[in-house]
């Protein structure tokens, strides 16, 4: 889940989209090029990141350097300014180079074996769809899609087409997290009883950035760090919810014209588990909480790249310092998926995975709407 890029309006985004249709001239800096021709040869996957903002070019590409299982074949990009750039620090060939105009002919380049969608949410459906046709597999940043039924296109046309859909929960190969998914999965403490998960942050006031223009984010603050809270609440309880109860809050108007600034919500969940949730662009929390019958965990930061750590506790005692992991979070989510490619086995966070958090946040919205506990559909 990207962390806020270099915000644009959606008249910028398009313009910089049509800035990078053209011939391409420039040659890649030779020695990366030979490395990633090595790589390949090496039994890696090449993978083609679609979008180069701040997400992909601080955290996803330095990653993939760091990679066993797959490396940074090619880009895909309306910047024009990007693509020598990026040919030289990467070694991308010529040929692994595209523009939004011609994404589609990827079908024909055999060096690229995944596409990893990382534009605004409201391109998430298309270019998953596109690039399945195109036969390659998927990988898309999180929020999944504008909406569940949204989400569900993506799935059958991944399905249709004979590959594989991932979504970027990277907190999925932490191993700090991990531990609470243990815990729910083997309930040494006894049955879980209750969850509060904490995600956001203090937006900027550029009012012209995508994360505030409703036709490319689709929401607000649920839309990005409400994610990781519904996330949180699932697999710290190891159950899918049946049902919400969503309230939301504006102090500022003007910026959270569009969208939402603050969402907290409660989840209802088959065993009698119940969570509590926050998200906002207004604040900054960080924090996931487990109430078991024996006993407690905890993990704050809850969700940055670095520095996950916490506590376990045995009823009021402290049992276990979880420690801060020295992971690379996103290395190790394109190498699972890559693996899973090769193997021919599922993800662990397939399309399915953000299908469940889409249905909650079109709950979570229907609740906001209308008032009142939801039903999830």
């Amino acid at each position: 889940m990207p962390t806020p890029i270099d915000p644009s309006s959606r008249r910028d985004f398009v313009t910089r989209l049509s800035t990078g249709l053209g011939a391409l001239s420039f040659t890649p800096f030779l020695p990366r090029a030979l490395a990633q021709s090595s790589a390949k040869k090496q039994g890696k996957l090449g993978i083609a990141l679609v979008g180069l903002g701040n997400y992909a070019g601080k955290q996803l590409a330095p990653a993939l350097e760091q990679a066993s299982d797959c490396y940074l074949a090619g880009i895909v990009t309306g910047t024009k300014e990007k693509e020598g750039v990026w040919a030289e620090k990467y070694g991308i060939k010529k040929a692994n180079i595209y523009n939004y105009r011609n994404f589609d002919r990827i079908s024909e380049n055999d060096d690229i074996d995944i596409v990893y969608v990382v534009l605004p949410n409201s391109m998430h459906a298309e270019y998953t769809i596109r690039a399945a046709k195109a036969g390659k597999h998927v990988i898309c940043e999180k929020p999944m899609a504008m909406n569940a039924a949204e989400a569900r296109t993506m799935i059958d046309a991944c399905e249709r087409n004979g590959v594989m859909l991932s979504i970027g929960y990277r907190l999925h190969f932490d191993p700090n997290t991990r531990e609470l998914m243990k815990l729910a999965e083997e309930k040494p403490y006894g049955a879980i009883k209750y969850v509060q998960s904490e995600a956001s942050f203090i937006m900027g006031n550029n009012l012209k950035a995508w994360r505030l223009n409703r036709a490319l984010a689709g929401g607000g603050a649920m839309m990005d760090m409400g994610v990781y809270s519904i996330q949180a609440a699932r697999y710290c309880v190891g159950e899918e919810p049946i049902a919400v109860t969503a309230q939301e809050y504006k102090t500022d108007l003007r910026k959270f014209k569009e969208v939402d600034e603050t969402i907290t919500w409660q989840m209802e969940f088959p065993s009698g588990a119940y969570s509590n949730s926050t998200t906002s662009y207004n604040m900054r929390t960080n924090r996931i909480y487990v109430s078991y019958e024996r006993g407690a965990a905890s993990l704050e930061p809850a969700t940055k790249y670095t520095g996950i750590k916490g506590f376990v506790f045995k009823g009021q005692n402290v049992e276990r310092t979880l420690e801060v992991q020295p992971i690379n979070q996103q290395q190790r989510q394109m190498d699972g998926f890559a693996r899973s490619v090769k193997a021919g086995t599922p993800s662990i966070v397939s399309g399915e995975e953000g299908l469940a958090d889409m249905k909650v946040i079109d709950a979570i919205y229907r609740s906001i709407a209308n008032g009142g506990r939801r039903e999830l559909i």
